[in-house]
């Protein structure tokens, strides 16, 4: 639940709102975060929807097997499903999960109706710094004979690649907190009219 002293976000239409960016970002934290202080949301995250397979799940890796891309799609489809449910009950939907480039331009496209997208974007210090803290192996399956660095900056490419529509933050030296705060303060660039303007921002 959110603390009692903390302002809910004067946001009243049912919004499905998807958070980006490479593993050890702060998607996870900033995501519940931002659902808390949305009225009446619900939180989605991608590692949960991936964990819901316990026999047979495929991890991603360089390079990933068919199952383990199948096993993805289906992840992003029931991510897209369930934000898209929950906006046409009424309330709004923050989804995160690691998409990038033209990916994230589908995620849009899948969840329909009125949209946001926010992609956090620390600079590779600092998320290897949170990687190194946190000991999950986000990244073992990237390694190979390079670094940590080198994984980092790999993602960090490929979410480079994303079409530049939504809202961009570089919350390298905030807080969670902060960031959830520099989110709502800008929060009419986050919103995604229509599914022209992602057409257009791909070419």
């Amino acid at each position: 639940m959110p603390d009692s002293t903390t302002p809910a976000f004067p946001e009243l239409r049912p919004t499905a709102v998807l958070v980006v960016g490479i593993p050890a970002a702060g998607k996870s934290t900033v995501g519940r975060l931002l659902a808390e202080r949305l009225g009446t949301a619900a939180f989605i995250e991608g590692d949960a929807l991936w964990q819901m397979v316990v026999a047979g799940r495929e991890d991603m890796a360089e390079p990933p097997s068919p199952a383990a891309l199948a096993q993805l799609e289906l992840r992003y489809r029931h991510g897209a499903l369930l934000a898209r449910s929950f906006v046409d009950a009424g309330i709004s939907a923050v989804h995160v999960d690691n998409i990038y480039g033209d990916a994230v331009a589908d995620q849009l496209g899948r969840m329909g109706g009125r949209r946001a997208l926010v992609v956090l974007r620390p600079g590779v210090e600092a998320v290897m710094r949170r990687e190194l803290e946190r000991g999950t192996g986000a990244y073992d399956g990237w390694l190979g004979d390079g670094s940590l660095a080198d994984a980092v900056r790999t993602f960090d490419g490929w979410l480079a690649e994303t079409p530049p529509v939504g809202l961009w933050v570089d919350s390298t030296d905030q807080a969670p907190e902060e960031t959830v705060d520099a989110i709502l303060e800008q929060w009419d660039r986050a919103l995604i009219d229509d599914e022209f303007a992602v057409r257009e921002a791909r070419g």
